[in-house]
């Protein structure tokens, strides 16, 4: 029988679209399939049908329910994964940089949904074509991903995110010198007015943004921070740090060209072959479904640590 999901619309939440609202606390779930939901009456606000593009209250009950999964299409691949944590209801995995999380936009191999695929025989399939995938890091980004290894474990860990009561925790080496110890950014964020692809504090449908940061260590041209984060948009630590004119260190899509910042040539030649952006989940801590309170930690990956020596 498919599951029953009911979802509460909250203040901050208020103001999108449906088929958005539904999609995002799904954790995935494809917009397109959640649309056709949608107009099967398999979703209901308040005990009645709706549009797709009906725009949410606080308030409303939205309750999906939700088909059943068909099998993925994705293949299993034997792709090497650092395995911190299993037991038979969850995992913890440390992500490298330049692995995407999950098949989209053309990409179907090479996967982490392909690699989990191959290391694990129980492995959710909640999302069909994102087997486990619970939440998200950048392809640039490396560190801690929880993935849940049934269905019923993902919907407990998805809730756990959606109540904000999972910690997550990152390093960013930024450019500049943060002239505060301290502080707190909450700038709403949405898709960018001119492009689809990239997030903007310029959109028509801001969603509530908040990052926290902690100054580590001032370089004379840098600035190491530990990033809080308290809610889970798109690119928010990036676009945050881009908005308080600190990009972070490597990243082109919201920095700009490295050679803007740094004007020592060797050393801007040495981000330039990082291949990345120096940010990495280095915290995450939630609750297991048997009630235990679970924490990782990451220590930063080699190339990162090496580029900090050379700073130094």
């Amino acid at each position: 029988m498919p599951d029953k999901i009911v979802l509460e619309v909250t203040r901050e939440q208020a103001g999108s679209r449906l088929d958005v609202f539904v999609a995002h606390n799904l954790n995935g779930a494809s917009r397109t399939a959640v649309q056709e939901w949608i107009k099967t009456g398999a979703v209901l606000v308040n005990g009645k049908t709706a549009k797709p593009r009906y725009e949410t209250r606080a308030g409303d009950r939205v309750e999906t329910l939700r088909p059943e999964p068909e099998p993925t299409s994705l293949m299993p691949e034997q792709i090497p994964l650092k395995i911190v944590y299993e037991d038979d209801s969850l995992a913890v995995v440390d992500k490298p940089a330049g692995m995407v999380v999950h098949p989209g936009a053309g990409i179907r191999h090479g996967t982490l949904a392909n690699a989990l695929l191959f290391h694990f025989s129980q492995i959710s399939q909640s999302q069909t074509e994102r087997p486990g995938i619970v939440h998200r890091l950048d392809k640039g980004t490396s560190g801690l991903l929880v993935v849940a290894r049934n269905e019923q474990v993902h919907e407990f860990l998805a809730r756990q995110f959606q109540r904000r009561e999972v910690a997550k925790q990152y390093i960013a080496l930024v450019h500049g010198r943060l002239a505060q110890d301290t502080g707190i950014v909450e700038v709403p964020l949405g898709r960018d007015f001119r492009s689809r692809t990239r997030i903007s504090v310029r959109t028509r449908r801001p969603r509530q943004a908040r990052t926290e940061y902690q100054v580590l260590r001032r370089f004379a041209s840098f600035t190491l921070v530990r990033v809080i984060l308290h809610t889970g948009r798109t690119h928010q630590i990036r676009v945050h740090f881009q908005y308080l004119k600190h990009p972070v260190v490597g990243d082109q899509t919201y920095g700009g060209a490295v050679r803007n910042h740094v004007k020592n040539t060797q050393l801007a030649s040495l981000i330039e072959r990082l291949g990345r952006y120096f940010l990495h989940a280095t915290h995450l801590a939630f609750v297991h479904p048997d009630g235990r309170r679970l924490a990782f930690d990451s220590p930063l990956p080699t190339e990162l640590a090496d580029l900090m020596n050379r700073l130094e």
